[in-house]
């Protein structure tokens, strides 16, 4: 099986043989580890002066670095950043990534067009509208929705993508920024019908979102992802718990706890790897990953040896 497939099959929780696939949602330290920005830190501020050539090549460059990811740290899948200026430069994008790996990898993007957590600027007024006008912010949920399918059936019309990776946030290490009652009317509708859009499409749906999520993780569920990311630790979230009571029902990403490859001990990091993979391989629908994606500051050393004990430990019989 090709990487690809593999990583299709662990999103519908089939069984496999070998290595337990593994992805990051993004790897942003490529300049220590290739010598080149992330496609995330470009600027195309002068992308219309430039002549065709030019943009080809820059789209080739990022489209390289992408899969030169994969290739080193063995992933399954690449998430291909929506930076580039336009939908055509994007789907332009993906065709070179295909050019250059073929069929290897499962290539996904972000496609998430519900509310995700406001920031300390909009809070309060992410609040007023709640309670003084509720219909509108539920008719905005949808006019994003509407949104977000016409791009998806311009991108699976183009036939290079495989889906999305769906990453509004929703939860701080406390709990989600909605209580579950308020989930429900202003999140869930929209997250499961986009969902079933996608699935419709015959593309994969991957619920991403940080925090603790326990409060609303039936909801998640019930919207019906191919599989849930990133699983916090840090916020309490116990994939071993996790895995008994939905692992029939969805698939798993992730858990490696971040601030433990961080600054916690090796020793640490080490333990949190393997009850990761200890909990989340049995009977299958599981993908390793960090627990968030691997963030500038993190040790590249620490990335390195938690797919050092994964080369060893993650396998499959077979």
């Amino acid at each position: 099986m090709k990487e690809r497939e593999r990583f299709m099959a662990a999103l519908d929780r089939k069984p496999i043989t070998g290595r337990v696939p593994t992805f990051e949602l993004v790897f942003y330290l490529t300049m220590e580890a290739f010598g080149k920005m992330h496609p995330e830190h470009r600027r195309y501020s002068q992308w219309d002066q430039m002549e065709a050539k030019e943009r080809d090549l820059q789209i080739r460059d990022v489209a390289q670095l992408y899969v030169d990811i994969a290739r080193r740290y063995e992933h399954s899948a690449i998430f291909v950043q929506p930076t580039m200026p336009t939908l055509d430069d994007f789907l332009r994008l993906l065709d070179a990534i295909r050019d250059i790996s073929g069929d290897t990898y499962f290539l996904g993007t972000h496609g998430d067009p519900t509310y995700s957590l406001p920031d300390g600027e909009h809070m309060a007024e992410f609040a007023y509208r709640m309670a003084d006008d509720p219909q509108g912010l539920m008719d905005e949920a949808q006019r994003r929705v509407d949104r977000a399918l016409e791009m998806a059936r311009k991108a699976r019309e183009h036939g290079q993508l495989d889906g999305f990776f769906m990453c509004a946030d929703y939860c701080y290490n406390s709990g989600p920024f909605l209580s579950p009652r308020q989930f429900r009317k202003f999140i869930t509708p929209y997250l499961a019908q986009t969902i079933a859009a996608y699935r419709e499409m015959g593309l994969y749906a991957v619920k991403h979102t940080d925090g603790n999520i326990m409060p609303i993780i039936d909801q998640l569920v019930e919207a019906n992802p191919h599989a849930l990311h990133s699983l916090d630790p840090q916020a309490g979230v116990d994939i071993a718990e996790v895995k008994r009571v939905y692992g029939d029902r969805v698939a798993l990403i992730g858990n490696v706890n971040c601030g433990l490859l961080d600054t916690g001990t090796e020793a640490e990091a080490s333990a949190s790897v393997r009850y990761c993979l200890q909990n989340g391989m049995p009977g299958y629908g599981y993908i390793f990953s960090t627990s968030n994606c691997v963030y500038t500051g993190m040790k590249l050393s620490r990335y390195e040896l938690m797919l050092d004990i994964w080369r060893k430990e993650g396998n499959y019989p077979g």
